[in-house]
């Protein structure tokens, strides 16, 4: 009779190969991670702090994001209240110039390094490009110095020359949840759509910043191949959203993620992927309150957005400054990050 080997501890395992050589798990050590159970979460988040710590340092990357162009979209995204498809109070807005001028000043005031300009469409028509330039145009004249990022959906390549030639730093496209789950979530556009524009994006040398939601009925297993996914794709960052089950839309009854759920879920993202930056997006506040989110800073994330999201209230900049501080967490110098 053989027997067989004992399990060896996948969090045993993570320390060597993670922490030690800088190599992300694979998707079935992941899963391992994401099942643990909740007497081990501790642990969990300390090893994925140390990861953090070893391979990108105690500096947190501030962003402060605003929307030129909200509502009115017409994708059939689940999560999102700004789709023209479904019953939301959100409506269709458009942004001025001076407004988004007023906007990045109040991001570069909180002493973040980056502002990312977002407008809920499927791709971006000429309009909206000759407005994102001229907006980045009145932020340089104005004297700001603060990398400027962009959120403007599915790209061309001509597009994503266009964003190069205005000096943006990096594009958000969010894949937004795995392969496997992406049809339950979206259906007027396909996984393999995003996945082509972040690697023109890449292939052009801007920063690529992907990342997803955590809640929309994926599975354990889904989660897993979600970060392997992301990982394969080498980000520069990833944005760590937990669903905001909004009114309006399908997902308006889904439960929120439990706080020691999502810890858990942040942990295992940073063990996938230990040279990444991983954001605290939206749907923190309500999915952590304010001990989870000092967790989570504590527990491998090392980026945040600080003030309000596209249509969901975030809590005020100060409120996270003074976190950061409290937990001898630098914000990081805009010479940093160029």
């Amino acid at each position: 009779m053989t027997v067989a080997p004992e399990q060896v501890d996948v969090l045993a395992t993570a320390r060597e190969q993670v922490l030690e050589r800088g190599e992300g798990l694979t998707e079935s050590q992941i899963l391992e991670v994401l099942e643990l159970p909740e007497d081990r979460l501790e642990e969990l988040l300390e090893l994925a702090h140390d990861v953090r710590m070893r391979w990108c340092g105690p500096a947190v990357e501030v962003e402060g994001i605003v929307s030129v162009k909200t509502g009115g979209c017409p994708e059939d995204c689940h999560f999102c209240s700004q789709s023209g498809l479904f019953p939301t109070p959100v409506r269709a807005a458009w942004l001025d110039i001076p407004g988004l001028v007023k906007a990045c000043e109040q991001t570069v005031a909180s002493g973040a390094t980056e502002f990312c300009i977002v407008a809920a469409v499927r791709g971006p028509d000429k309009r909206l490009l000759s407005q994102v330039r001229a907006g980045i145009k009145a932020i340089r004249d104005a004297g700001m110095d603060i990398n400027i990022a962009t959120s403007l959906g599915m790209l061309t390549q001509d597009q994503v020359d266009e964003l190069v030639d205005m000096g943006c730093h990096r594009y958000n496209h969010n894949l937004e949840t795995a392969k496997s789950h992406f049809p339950n979530v979206v259906t007027t556009h396909s996984w393999e759509e995003r996945w082509s524009t972040l690697t023109m994006v890449r292939d052009a040398g801007m920063e690529v910043c992907c990342g997803g939601i955590i809640g929309m009925g994926e599975t354990l297993a889904q989660r897993a191949e979600f970060a392997t996914q992301l990982a394969s794709l080498n980000p520069h960052e990833v944005p760590m959203n937990f669903l905001t089950p909004n009114p309006g839309t399908p997902y308006e009854n889904y439960p929120v993620v439990e706080g020691a759920e999502a810890l858990k879920t942040v942990a295992a993202f940073r063990l996938a992927m230990p040279k990444t930056m991983l954001r605290f997006a939206g749907g923190r506040e309500l999915t952590f309150g304010d001990l989870g989110t000092k967790q989570g800073m504590l527990g491998g994330i090392n980026a945040i957005i600080v003030g309000n999201y596209l249509t969901n209230l975030g809590r005020p900049a100060s409120q996270d400054l003074d976190m950061l501080t409290e937990l001898s967490m630098p914000i990081k110098a805009l010479n940093e990050t160029l």
